[in-house]
């Protein structure tokens, strides 16, 4: 279901693979998403710029996701479009997450972090 591709040396860009997070997609998400993690992925962007839409369960999923990691990296979303970001603003995951306009900017500010 995801696609991956590793950047820089540990920075990993994760796309979701479908249109719509929902409730029929969000575990499989979240387990591809762990599995990678559980591997030593510490660095993760997730670029949501081909998600148009984004239930409490895709939400619920990133959050579990953002639990997995914990303090042992980073993780950042990327390529909200409106209806996503709006949903973000409204169950307030704009305060828990950073996000970033697009991908690219994500993986800059991520490697300057170093």
């Amino acid at each position: 279901m995801i696609h991956t591709k590793i950047v820089e040396t540990n920075i990993t860009v994760i796309g979701p693979g479908v249109e719509r997070l929902t409730a029929l997609n969000a575990k499989t998400f979240k387990d591809e998403v762990a599995a990678l993690i559980n591997g030593g992925a510490t660095q993760i962007v997730i670029d949501f710029q081909e998600v148009n839409f984004l239930d409490s369960s895709g939400l619920g999923a990133l959050v579990g996701v953002l639990k997995k990691i914990g303090h042992r990296g980073d993780l950042v979303v990327a390529g909200l479009n409106s209806d996503v970001q709006q949903m973000f603003r409204i169950c307030r995951m704009d305060r828990v997450f950073t996000v970033y306009s697009n991908a690219e900017e994500a993986l800059r500010m991520m490697v300057e972090a170093g």
